[in-house]
């Protein structure tokens, strides 16, 4: 739980930087968020998410990120007969991002940081939460349609700690320079 706190923490205050960096006269530093959807599959079950991103970015080559996604609908199967459901509660993660910009409207980007995960299951009536914190990397790019408003698509992976697994992360998001 108190690894929780810390991610969430460091996602609040990436997030809440965020708008006294985009206020700043400093040469280079812009803000952004992103609201998106992203397909992960922890350990082989498939789930879904919605959440959003805030970020600074100092120059064309660096950043900060902060992230929440929430689970919509869920993996339902069965385990020893029994009906079972298999849910993302909450991801919070905050990051260092890399860009390589490709052209004005075009980045390459990397990324690597820590996140804190809630999974809800329930097999026949009785549920339990699992808390996982993870290590995630992964890459992308994102693709500006106008001066402020584009699109991302990224691919992360979340290497879950004490050999609890891991998940591929695929998701697209709207990106709104601010």
């Amino acid at each position: 739980m108190n690894k929780l706190v810390i991610a969430a923490a460091l996602s609040a205050a990436a997030i809440a930087s965020t708008p006294a960096f985009a206020q700043t006269s400093a040469p280079g530093v812009s803000g952004y968020g992103n609201l998106g959807y992203s397909h992960l599959d922890p350990n082989g079950v498939d789930l879904n998410s919605l959440g959003g991103r805030l970020g600074a970015r100092f120059g064309n080559y660096f950043g900060l990120e902060g992230e929440g996604y929430f689970g919509v609908g869920s993996h339902d199967t069965t385990v020893g007969g029994l009906p079972a459901s298999s849910k993302l509660a909450h991801s919070f993660a905050a990051y260092a991002v890399g860009y390589y910009p490709v052209s004005p409207n075009f980045d390459l980007l990397a990324r690597i940081g820590y996140g804190a995960n809630r999974f809800n299951t329930t097999v026949g009536g009785a549920s339990t939460s699992l808390d996982r914190d993870s290590i995630n990397y992964g890459a992308g790019g994102q693709y500006f349609f106008t001066p402020k408003d584009g699109l991302r698509a990224e691919y992360t992976r979340a290497d879950y700690r004490n050999n609890g697994g891991h998940a591929n992360i695929w998701g697209v998001s709207y990106v709104r320079k601010f």
